[in-house]
């Protein structure tokens, strides 16, 4: 339980990244975004959790999931940290060759590269066993050769490059296997489309089709043959940064809501004194608070390299944040009434992104799939 009491190092970073955050102005365009991600990564936030040896801060996710939160607390969330440092460059930090390490991970660290990841595919959805996106070698030059489609891709427009899923065959058994792929923006054959999308955000979503996208040997990020375990290496993290993501907008909410209930007075006494105001706001805090912990506990199992209690932490984190998340902001638009709905007050926008960490990377139905067969061991029903 020690290791969930935050360390006076912890708190100083979480007291410094608030204060750096509450200087900047609300994100509204991408140039705003981009100016931030490159002062956040000026000051050592973007790579906190990538080696030193590397241009990063030696850290782990527990410290970057801390800078995600603070950032989403002051409304200015950085939904690329998910993507990049956490599921990209702890991949090539765990699993890439040294050549890997030495191209991506200062320019990931510093801010000056984004990397993006795709893993989601039409047909496939939650199921990553059925994904299509396929790599064969070509015999005659030792390329790879990938063809396939995925969807909800962030940010591949701002990305220098894609850190593609895609399956190879086992040449013993025919079956195909998860393999990760560095695909550089500019590669032939690698299309993107924007998807329109109603969620209100700087980073776009896309759709990318890849016709026989040709790539040198050395595009492969680790061991051919270690199938799940590069995977899950990046997506633990992507669930604990998305609860993160989740927290801090819950947090921001809920501090727009408290501030609203202190002040606004009807019959000469401030809404925040009634129980039914206070009580559901309360209430909201307290489940943002248990998310937290959970979150921390996942945070620490990973950088602790217990990767098999880290997925199942990760996944309660996730779940967890992303139901104290919807009811935050629920709740707060709520308190201000018709206020809730105004430009002025930037809560409505968030009824659909906090949709968002209910949803991505994995609904909270296949996370309750994963802890009743996981953990409860109950059987399937599929």
């Amino acid at each position: 339980m020690s290791a969930l009491v935050e360390s006076e190092e912890h708190k100083s970073l979480r007291a410094a990244v608030a204060a750096f955050a509450r200087t900047h102005p609300h994100i509204a365009s991408p140039e705003d975004n981009r100016r931030l991600w490159q002062a956040a990564a000026k000051l050592g936030y973007i790579g906190v959790n990538l080696p030193e040896a590397y241009g990063g801060g030696g850290a782990g996710i527990t410290e970057l999931s801390l800078v995600l939160e603070e950032l989403g607390a002051a409304g200015n969330p950085l939904l690329m940290m998910i993507v990049s440092p956490a599921i990209c460059g702890t991949v090539i930090a765990r699993f890439g060759t040294e050549e890997q390490k030495r191209e991506w991970l200062p320019p990931l660290a510093d801010g000056t590269r984004l990397m993006a990841f795709g893993i989601t595919e039409p047909d496939a959805g939650s199921n990553s066993h059925r994904i299509t996106t396929t790599a064969r070698r070509d015999a005659a030059t030792g390329d790879w050769v990938l063809t396939g489609r995925k969807v909800f891709v962030s940010g591949v427009d701002i990305a220098d490059a894609t850190l593609i899923v895609g399956r190879t065959e086992d040449a013993r058994t025919g079956r195909l296997k998860p393999c990760l792929f560095i695909v550089p923006r500019d590669a032939p054959g690698f299309g993107r489309r924007p998807i329109d999308m109603e969620l209100s955000a700087v980073e776009r979503q896309f759709e990318l089709t890849l016709d026989d996208v040709r790539l040198p040997a050395d595009a492969l990020v680790g061991d051919e043959d270690a199938g799940l375990l590069q995977l899950f290496a990046g997506l633990n993290p992507e669930r604990v940064m998305t609860a993160a993501f989740g927290i801090g907008m819950g947090r921001y909410a809920l501090g727009k809501a408290l501030a609203y209930a202190r002040e606004r007075t009807v019959w000469k006494t401030p809404i925040g004194a009634h129980q039914a105001i206070a009580h559901p706001l309360a209430q909201a805090h307290i489940d943002l608070e248990l998310a937290r912990l959970m979150m921390q506990k996942a945070a620490h199992l990973y950088d602790a390299g217990d990767d098999v209690g880290a997925g199942e932490a990760a996944n309660m984190a996730k779940y967890a944040a992303g139901e104290a998340c919807v009811k935050a902001v629920d709740q707060a638009v709520h308190t201000l009434g018709g206020n809730g709905l105004t430009r002025e007050y930037g809560l409505g926008r968030l009824i659909t992104a906090s949709r968002v960490a209910r949803i991505a990377p994995v609904s909270r139905e296949m996370i309750l799939n994963y802890v009743s067969h996981q953990t409860l061991g109950l059987p399937k029903s599929y």
